[in-house]
């Protein structure tokens, strides 16, 4: 598969680059645990992807570049994680999220190859819910999302927010209803989820942000990418407070990603792409651990 994919890159002019697995920063996304390791120097992180060095680079005038990374997550164990794991990242000069989509998707496809899966669908967010949730997921109440998970048997104990209720809806509802080994690109995400993308305007305004599905699995996500240094460092602390709130652990913010955005940024847009996850779909297995070699209970 990496030979596979070095050469659709070369083909396309862009540049392997390698970065640290060791940051003094870490990412701020609350769903995300990063795990630690302890040094003479002090602490350090674990990369849960290589984004944030990679963006560096791109602000120092790297152009066009991708990374093969082994990534770590803590808490992921399942029958689609692994606490580390193969991540394929790339950024591509003067693309917005759309036109990374057709890339992604000539990628996917060329590594396939006898298993190609055809054409991807393209679906909008809103009417992804609208088509398999039946509401609407911009206008629906908590309470009403609450309601619909329940009318599909969910039963959850607990609080979530807005945003949990549709991530909630998303995995257990709308993703399974997505086709059998089809390709499907979900896009025009709620602002609330723009993550690092840049926002869209409308009524409402959206992310410019997308993923990938392989039937219901999730085999990556995009963005055009936000570059705004203020904007970042807002989303950041917003993401710090979250994490209080929650009795997370506080990390450090990434001061060098937030002064390369504010030396500038080139308009660029990103995915990562999770390489297990795309072998297992390629060979037909039911569990990461059948495509890695030493899976984590026996690393």
């Amino acid at each position: 598969m990496h030979a596979g994919i070095r050469a659709f890159f070369a083909g396309r002019g862009v540049l392997e680059v390698e970065t640290p697995m060791l940051s003094r920063a870490a990412a701020t996304d609350p769903a995300l645990e990063s795990l630690v390791a302890g040094t003479d120097a002090g602490y350090r992180y674990l990369h849960t992807s290589p984004e944030f060095p990679m963006k560096r680079l791109l602000a120092a005038g790297s152009g066009d570049i991708y990374q093969i990374a082994r990534v770590f997550r803590a808490g992921e164990a399942g029958r689609y994680h692994n606490p580390e794991f193969s991540l394929l990242e790339w950024y591509r000069l003067d693309f917005d999220e759309h036109r990374l989509m057709d890339e992604v998707e000539a990628l996917v496809r060329t590594l396939a190859a006898a298993n190609d899966p055809g054409p991807a669908e393209r679906l909008d967010y809103a009417e992804a819910f609208r088509r398999h949730a039946g509401l609407d997921p911009f206008a629906a109440t908590v309470a009403e999302l609450s309601a619909n998970a329940a009318d599909h048997g969910i039963a959850f104990s607990g609080e979530l927010d807005r945003d949990g209720w549709l991530d909630l809806l998303m995995s257990q509802v709308v993703a399974p209803a997505f086709p059998a080994g089809r390709l499907i690109f979900i896009h025009g995400y709620p602002a609330s989820q723009a993550a690092l993308a840049r926002l869209r305007p409308g009524d409402p305004p959206t992310a410019a942000r997308f993923e990938l599905h392989w039937g219901s699995l999730e085999l990556a996500n995009g963005f055009h990418e936000l570059s705004d240094a203020d904007e970042q460092a807002a989303r950041f602390a917003r993401d710090l407070a979250i994490r209080q709130a929650r009795g997370l652990p506080e990390v450090p913010v990434d001061r060098h990603l937030l002064a390369a955005l504010q030396a500038g940024l080139p308009d660029c847009a990103g995915v990562a792409l999770g390489l297990d996850r795309l072998l297992m779909c390629l060979t037909g297995a039911s569990h990461i651990d059948q495509v890695l070699a030493f899976a984590w209970d026996r690393a």
